[in-house]
């Protein structure tokens, strides 16, 4: 995909990954980009910086993305690109409520959902479009730590690759980001845990590696090309994988216990 003159939608624009997006589509030469965010300051402020437009929207709340949709054609013009940036982090396992597993999934799931559902038959029948969902390394690798994030992105992948051959051959294209750890809030306070071991890259890194994706057209995005490798081990051997998990599992508890603070 080229980017230049194309009308682009980026969530989470506000900061991280999605505001190093909108700011590199800006530079690529996008007729528009429309940054969206529930934090409306945030998102202004990044659009005041590359001559955008700024909307407010929660991506957990279906209507929110309904009139994001809705505002951005009537308002800008056809969506070219939709990038289903945020997402949200929890850091618990079993002892997690029903109401994080509930925020989580609806950010980190439903959100694609609801774009797909509203914006994909538009696409078609204007001969196409193109969506970039950012999922993450965990939805290939799942996340020590965080099982509504790791089974979250998993599912995440799942609905892309459903979006993917479903509606391919009527011209909807799609691909998926899937970086290990970025510098962003998201992260904070997690600088040793194993998604770190490959390092962390900036935004701005991730935002070219996308860049160099989309114009490949590649449905799966890997800022961090040693992913790769980690999915082939992983399906190779299974059993072996997992005892590597539960190794690395060992070591991140040990770094994060008390004792050890």
């Amino acid at each position: 995909m080229d980017i230049k003159n194309k009308i682009i939608v980026v969530t989470g624009a506000g900061a991280g990954i999605g505001k190093a997006l909108a700011i590199c589509f800006a530079k690529q030469g996008a007729k528009r980009v429309i940054c969206s965010d529930i934090d409306a300051i945030k998102s202004k402020e990044t659009a005041d910086l590359i001559d955008g437009v700024s909307i407010e929207a929660d991506v957990s709340k279906e209507a929110d993305l309904i009139n994001l949709i809705a505002q951005s054609e009537a308002e800008i013009g056809p969506i070219d690109l939709f990038c289903s940036n945020a997402g949200i982090l929890a850091q618990s396992g079993l002892d997690a409520p029903d109401q994080d597993w509930q925020r989580v999934w609806e950010t980190n799931v439903m959100s694609h959902i609801w774009v797909a559902r509203h914006l994909v038959p538009r696409m078609i029948a204007r001969g196409g479009g193109y969506l970039l969902q950012t999922a993450s390394a965990a939805g290939l690798l799942n996340q020590i730590g965080s099982a509504p994030y790791g089974v979250s992105k998993h599912a995440a992948i799942g609905f892309a690759e459903w979006l993917a051959f479903t509606y391919g051959d009527q011209g909807i294209k799609l691909s998926v980001l899937c970086p290990q750890a970025v510098q962003t809030d998201m992260i904070t306070g997690l600088d040793s845990h194993a998604a770190s071991l490959d390092g962390i890259l900036k935004p701005s890194d991730v935002a070219q590696a996308c860049l160099q994706g989309l114009k490949d057209e590649r449905f799966l995005i890997l800022p961090h090309p040693e992913v790769l490798t980690y999915m082939r081990n992983k399906t190779s051997d299974y059993d072996r994988w997992i005892g590597g998990m539960r190794k690395l599992n060992r070591a991140n508890t040990n770094s994060n216990s008390p004792e050890e603070k």
